[in-house]
């Protein structure tokens, strides 16, 4: 494929740094599903761009797509559809790909859009170059083709993607009924009751999630390079430290190192967080002063084609930790050494939660309250996120881990996952967190701070236990003071 033809709709064609080779992987991901799939499946692009549905809202971010669409094709812009038909004599129509209509009105204002001009041609022979499909048709005739399909199939069923998963615990369906995956599936329903009606419409979620999860080759090299960008992007971040006054100041810098090194942009908005705003887990406000000898915590990541790194520091400002603040820095840094040294395939992310929450309120107990330390903690003592009150998914105020791949929080919305046997490929989070307002005496001093500490890296679960894709990062106390002092 000529690089100018990747460069002209890099914007809405996703080629994962891997030129020409990006539609052959692609095509590898189809024909795995199409391998595992027993009757016609169709999937839904997302229907509009961010903003569309507010009249007063309009933003483009160029990662718009639905994970599990852009996971198959790479096309990320709305308006499009696929259909993949294990049952055509026609190996070309095994793969159909729906484009929407060239529009070059939108296209002077938002540049160049996968489409079809309506003579076809040139545009059809540019789109299946680009794309990989050798079959591509308008999206406007979507529709009329699955009711042209769906008598031929001579099957009891037939699948599409929409969020619809088993609970492992309560045995109860939980399903996403608000997304445009949902609309495919209410309009496909009822086009089924129209011309097959003795057909069963089933969600290929959980299949493709299977599929999905565990990165390939392609997706590991992708979310090393992240690592290694979001490593570099702190190291200089740290260097700068001084300069900087506020939370947004650090925000500002860091971004920007991150987005340098790639075209793909952050992985999700940065949390810059100093003080007692640390324990606002998804703090937002980033416009308060950087004060002098209290903690600064950062998450932040960046994408590298479609993969994402997904990183927690805690800094102290003015270059040191005090030792109220080393001592619970201590704990948390223990912790996530513990819950890395405990992942391995075959357990699960609830065990392991659970596991790792334990250990942390023992090293608490053992290094802090038993020496007289008091806490009061900044989070809901209830379980967080519980399926049922005898199954909490975390005893803490958020999982120790989560998945990572095409979204930094991947797997089905519900965390159904969390209680599903891990695989090698899969990445995950290791972020122990401890929030709260510490006092306690060391040295003979007295120190009092409300405090919030996370500490965040991403593992690659392995044949017999898992990798740390962020242990080049720096995180040990001294490591830290050192460069802040740099």
């Amino acid at each position: 494929m000529e690089s100018a033809l990747l460069r002209k709709y890099s914007q809405v064609f996703q080629s994962n740094r891997l030129g020409a080779k990006a539609c052959e992987l692609y095509a590898q991901r189809r024909r795995a599903l199409l391998e595992n799939l027993s009757s016609l499946c169709v999937f839904a692009g997302v229907d509009r761009f961010p903003g569309g549905e507010e009249v007063w809202s309009y933003s483009y971010d160029r990662h718009i797509q639905d994970p599990a669409f852009l996971y198959l094709t790479g096309v990320n812009q709305p308006g499009a559809f696929l259909a993949l038909d294990p049952q055509a004599s026609d190996p070309d129509a095994r793969e159909v790909l729906f484009l929407p209509a060239k529009q070059s009105d939108r296209e002077f204002w938002d540049g160049a859009m996968l489409g079809l001009a309506e003579d076809a041609g040139e545009s059809l022979a540019e789109m299946q170059v680009l794309t990989g499909f050798a079959t591509i048709l308008p999206a406007r005739l979507f529709w009329n083709w699955v009711r042209e399909r769906l008598p031929k199939l001579h099957r009891d069923h037939v699948f599409a993607f929409w969020h619809e998963y088993l609970d492992p615990l309560s045995h109860k369906l939980r399903q996403t009924k608000t997304d445009h995956n949902w609309a495919l599936h209410t309009k496909l329903q009822k086009v089924m009751q129209r011309v097959a009606p003795q057909m069963e419409l089933r969600s290929v979620a959980p299949l493709h999630m299977h599929l999905r999860i565990p990165l390939d080759k392609a997706r590991v090299a992708m979310a090393k390079t992240a690592q290694v960008w979001t490593r570099d992007a702190f190291i200089s971040t740290l260097k700068e430290f001084d300069s900087f006054e506020n939370e947004r100041e650090v925000a500002a810098f860091i971004e920007r190192e991150m987005r340098k090194n790639g075209d793909d942009g952050l992985a999700f908005p940065t949390i810059v967080a100093c003080a007692n705003n640390a324990c606002t887990l998804h703090y937002v406000k980033s416009d308060e002063p950087l004060i002098e000898g209290r903690l600064l915590l950062l998450d932040f990541g960046v994408r590298c084609g479609s993969l994402c790194s997904d990183i927690s520091r805690t800094i102290p400002v003015g270059g040191r930790f005090n030792p109220l603040q080393r001592l619970l820095y201590e704990i948390v840094l223990d912790t996530q050494r513990n819950h890395q040294a405990n992942v391995k395939p075959g357990r699960t992310l609830r065990e392991l939660n659970l596991q790792a929450w334990d250990y942390l309120e023992e090293l608490l107990r053992v290094r802090f309250l038993s020496k007289g330390g008091h806490m009061r903690r900044e989070y809901p003592r209830k379980p967080m996120g519980a399926v049922n009150p005898n199954q909490p998914l975390s005893k803490g105020p958020h999982g120790i881990s989560h998945l990572i791949g095409e979204q930094v929080h991947e797997g089905d919305p519900f965390r159904t996952y969390q209680d599903h046997p891990l695989r090698p490929g899969m990445m995950i989070s290791n972020e122990p967190g401890l929030y709260g307002h510490f006092v306690a005496e060391i040295g003979g001093e007295r120190y009092e701070e409300t405090i919030g500490i996370r500490i965040e890296d991403d593992l690659l679960v392995t044949a017999k236990g898992c990798l740390n894709l962020s242990q080049g990062i720096p995180k040990d106390p001294a490591e830290l003071e050192l460069l802040l002092q740099h």
